[in-house]
């Protein structure tokens, strides 16, 4: 087995133990297939596919609690189909040098949402708990929320769930359950979506998209097995240090190196 094969699978395998038990997964990844000379769109182009069955088969565990929401499903399915075309064509539309000058913003932002997510939801519940009644222009405002959130998850997959509980958090919701099932419904779908368009493009890398694919899929395994016996403050503690970590490493080289 090659270096690079050994190496992507255990990012993968390392991602997918991540996201099962705290998230923050493409942390890892995204910054692996760029280390084994993947270019900036297309290894987060091959980022979103190899997460995407992660939140397949997550989202088919909650279905029951989808099952439950089933009036709302069909507009934010829609909703995240077109949020996802838009951000995917945003992408591709972008040169891979503004990208990669565009990385280290990204990860910040999404880095920050990881580590003050927390905070901002429960921020958030208590503001929707006392507007539950919200006029028809608050409805279009969480409507074209969740079509921003979308955009940003079919352009960047790093941080897509905490901004997808953020917006679930705002539009009311507080069942953990449900709000998971959505979570991952939202993002299947908005990457389902971007594959689609990267794929027409022929940006993905599917050799080594594949071999982070199956290592997340392994790692997601594993994880289900071990996450009783890891406190995810400890986890979630390795995370902020490695994302920021990795952030700083993408400022420095980005705009010093």
């Amino acid at each position: 087995m090659s270096f690079e094969l050994l190496f992507l699978f255990g990012a993968g395998f390392f991602g997918g133990v991540l996201n099962s038990i705290a998230g923050g997964g493409s942390f890892i990844t995204f910054p692996a297939l760029l280390f084994v000379g993947v270019t900036p769109i297309s290894a987060n182009a091959t980022n979103t596919f190899a997460s995407c069955a992660g939140y397949l088969s997550g989202a088919y565990a909650f279905r029951k609690d989808l099952y439950a929401q089933k009036e709302a499903l069909p507009r934010i399915i829609l909703i995240s189909l077109i949020g996802g075309i838009a951000g995917a064509w945003l992408l591709l539309q972008t040169p891979d040098s503004l990208f990669l000058e565009a990385v280290p913003w990204l990860l910040l932002f999404a880095t920050t949402l990881f580590i003050f997510g927390g905070k901002l939801n429960s921020a958030l519940k208590k503001l929707a708990s006392r507007h539950r009644h919200a006029s028809s222009i608050g409805t279009l405002l969480l409507l074209l929320m969740l079509l921003g959130v979308s955009i940003y998850g079919g352009f960047f997959n790093a941080g897509l769930g905490i901004i997808i509980l953020s917006y679930l958090a705002l539009a009311g919701y507080s069942n953990i359950n449900t709000m998971n099932g959505l979570k991952l419904l939202v993002s299947s779908t908005v990457s389902l979506i971007a594959i689609v368009l990267f794929t027409y493009d022929g940006v993905i890398a599917w050799h080594e998209g594949t071999i982070v694919l199956l290592g997340t899929l392994a790692g997601g395994y594993v994880a289900a097995h071990i996450s009783r016996q890891l406190p995810q403050k400890y986890v979630r503690a390795f995370i902020t240090l490695a994302s920021s970590g990795i952030t700083v490493y993408f400022f420095f080289d980005v705009y010093a190196g």
